[in-house]
């Protein structure tokens, strides 16, 4: 899944709907393309130079080709000091963009500003050493990738919907009992199904605090899920995809 792509001559769709793109913008800056990383067939990484471009893990960007008069959010998929910044995008058959960054030249200049989002880790929380669950559908792992790599220390799970084996986008990066896949359209390495079924099978940790992202159907099902059984609603954190 990835965040809804826009232009910005229209009306804007875009996750905090409070504010106009306009009035979030942050200092465009030009980011070079130093990489363009193939995960599937129709999934991959962007590579970018991060120069001084400060964010925190689960935060996102706006990004533009220049001339191209379109812009476009994606979630930052690489860990706060690593010396680049990753996007992980998923090529759609109505995205020009995505269709254009799969196949851009290595070294070609983009527009970045940010960061923008308020998805991130809370200081109290992680100084109090919490568990944290994240549940994921697609793309939507991209927050927490960078949480967990931001944060080596971290007290996590990863539940992680995917329609192919194949869609679980390095998932070596976390350790394999933090780590699992939900595989709807094949026999699962983890678990054949989708993460609601997931939960309902193995249940809810009630200590823990939920972070969602990804389509809206499933941010809403599970969220309403984890309410009916018993979980504070201020212990419920959610993004959604469009």
């Amino acid at each position: 899944m990835n965040h809804t792509q826009f232009s910005v001559t229209q009306p804007t769709k875009l996750r905090h709907k409070k504010k106009s793109y306009y009035s979030r913008m942050k200092k465009i800056a030009h980011s070079k393309i130093l990489d363009i990383i193939n995960l599937t067939e129709s999934t991959y990484i962007v590579r970018l130079e991060k120069n001084n471009f400060e964010f925190k893990a689960g935060q996102y960007l706006v990004l533009n080709i220049p001339g191209e008069n379109m812009a476009r959010e994606y979630s930052i998929y690489s860990k706060e000091d690593a010396p680049y910044i990753d996007l992980l995008i998923k090529e759609v058959t109505n995205g020009k963009l995505s269709k254009e960054l799969k196949y851009i030249k290595i070294g070609t200049k983009v527009e970045i500003s940010g960061p923008f989002g308020f998805f991130i880790l809370r200081d109290r929380e992680l100084n109090l050493a919490n568990h944290f669950i994240f549940v994921a559908t697609g793309t939507g792992i991209s927050p927490f990738h960078s949480m967990v790599l931001s944060n080596p220390r971290l007290d996590f799970e990863v539940i992680h919907g995917i329609k192919y084996n194949a869609e679980a986008y390095d998932a070596t990066d976390y350790p394999t009992d933090n780590y699992k896949a939900c595989t709807s359209q094949e026999r699962g390495v983890n678990f054949s199904g989708r993460v609601t079924n997931y939960l309902r099978e193995k249940g809810v940790r009630k200590n823990s605090i939920y972070y969602i992202c990804g389509n809206s159907g499933m941010v809403n099902e599970v969220s309403g899920y984890l309410e009916l059984e018993g979980i504070s609603p201020e212990n419920i954190r959610t993004e959604v995809f469009f």
